[in-house]
């Protein structure tokens, strides 16, 4: 199987299911009889899959070079601060799943981030503590 359809096979269970799981895996590897390891390597290898369960905001902070030098990584202190993680890892409520990904294509408005894939760009402290206060407030709505 080319790995082209093998990603658009893994992206779909992905949207449907928020994340791979090892049962997703294994049906996957049956109906396909592809080894496990082969879909486990592919699927930890591209950083827009995800093996572990996603809280219900992913944000995905920019790490471009534009992004760090405009202040990105006062942004991801604050982040980090904020929801009480490490890039990488989901909050202990799961409604926020963090990660450094590269470039997003906004290097004119840095810094940037991605939540649920919308762009999220000039970002400042103040901002980010107002978009994490709406999507809290959409959270429990």
């Amino acid at each position: 199987m080319k790995d082209k359809i093998l990603l658009n096979i893994l992206q779909g269970v992905q949207d449907k299911e928020g994340y791979l799981s090892e049962k997703s895996l294994k049906e996957i590897s049956k109906k396909y009889n592809i080894p496990i390891s082969k879909l486990y390597s592919v699927a930890t290898f591209y950083t827009m899959l995800k093996t572990e369960k996603q809280g219900k905001y992913v944000i995905e902070l920019c790490g471009s070079p534009s992004c760090v030098l405009n202040k990105g990584r006062d942004i991801e202190k604050f982040l980090e601060k904020e929801l009480k993680v490490e890039i990488g890892e989901t909050s202990k409520d799961n409604l926020f799943s963090v990660y450094k990904t590269s470039c997003i294509g906004c290097c004119d408005e840095a810094p940037a981030m991605l939540i649920n894939g919308e762009p999220y760009t000039k970002l400042t402290i103040k901002r980010v503590k107002e978009i994490l206060g709406e999507l809290r407030k959409n959270a429990n709505t």
